[in-house]
């Protein structure tokens, strides 16, 4: 059964999401909503998208939107969600869930009483070199896993009129690329119980590049990086005892990995994603809501909420104030 789309927004994100759709299997984007009635009419001309409407409430009402993927900047994400539990819509929400942990378990906790299906966007861990990390190292690859590298960079110029450095649009390296590194230590060490956070922040108090240390039970730790300042390797490394994987950059989004046992020659494995790679995360909704589910088995929201509170743990210890804007209108 073919699942239907809206898109809640029309800037990046939502173009990039709905130029993919034809990498996905057995879903349809038929709407798109904005609060400016006139970019939602050009968005939906431009992409052939039949439908358009003028507020988020009027994409939320739409019955024949099976599903909404919210694009908004992160501090929007809060009041949308809650919006569209209310309303009984399923959610795609777009990394990072929520500007705050607090506004993402005010989020998790809504759709868990109203039984509304959730589940952020992180379209990672659906990614064909992923999954075969995962399954690798469930039959025991690897031996226990004991530690995890990562670093995601990208070297952008500090322009605080752009989304990525604005305070009040929840701008700054852990939201947008400490999400990714955070989220690969969760997936395959679990919840930290130790968090150091060190970095620098640029002038208008957002921050620009942040170094973490997580620590874990049992001496299990991650070291991991990202940075809007500098173009890095960009590759994870998880390790176990009895070798490591290697997830080639851009690990985020990577086309291949690397078996390298203790014992016994590397193999290299080539599985390039469909597409850019959104259509497997569109995939992966499509048959939760089939099977009627709440959430998503791969990503969880008990491992949204993870995530969360390492990146609000971090940004705290760094002095990074990040708010939830509850002001926008729906």
């Amino acid at each position: 059964m073919t699942t239907r789309w809206g898109i809640a927004s029309t800037g990046r994100m939502a173009a990039s999401f709905a130029a993919d759709f034809s990498s996905a299997t057995d879903a349809e984007l038929v709407a798109v909503g904005s609060r400016d009635a006139d970019r939602a009419r050009a968005f939906a001309e431009e992409r052939g998208i039949p439908r358009s409407h003028g507020s988020y409430a009027a994409l939320l009402a739409d019955p024949e939107v099976d599903v909404v993927y919210v694009a908004t900047p992160h501090p929007q994400h809060h009041r949308l969600a809650l919006a569209a539990i209310e309303a009984g819509k399923p959610l795609l929400v777009e990394k990072a869930f929520t500007a705050t942990f607090a506004g993402a378990q005010e989020v998790v906790d809504a759709a868990r009483a109203a039984e509304v299906f959730v589940m952020e966007a992180l379209w990672t861990r659906f990614l064909p070199a992923v999954v075969k990390a995962q399954e690798l190292i469930d039959d025991g690859a690897i031996g226990e896993v004991r530690a995890v590298q990562a670093d995601l960079g990208s070297q952008r110029d500090f322009d605080p009129s752009d989304r990525l450095f604005s305070p009040a649009l929840g701008g700054g390296a852990t939201l947008d690329l400490g999400v990714y590194v955070i989220n690969l230590a969760q997936q395959f060490l679990g919840i930290p119980t130790t968090v150091h956070a060190a970095g620098s922040t640029y002038p208008n108090g957002v921050d620009a590049t942040v170094s973490y240390l997580l620590g874990f039970e049992d001496g299990r730790s991650a070291a991991l990086s990202c940075s809007l300042e500098s173009q890095t390797p960009s590759r994870a490394i998880i390790m176990g005892t009895g070798g490591h994987i290697e997830l080639e950059p851009r690990f985020h989004h990577p086309s291949s990995l690397v078996l390298r046992p203790n014992a016994g020659e590397p193999q290299s494995f080539s599985l390039p994603p469909r597409g850019v790679g959104y259509g497997h995360q569109i995939d992966e909704v499509g048959q939760c809501l089939s099977l009627g589910l709440t959430e998503s088995p791969t990503m969880p929201l008990a491992d949204t909420l993870a995530v969360q509170a390492v990146m609000q743990a971090s940004l705290d210890q760094l002095g990074v104030e990040v708010r939830e804007d509850d002001s926008v209108q729906i």
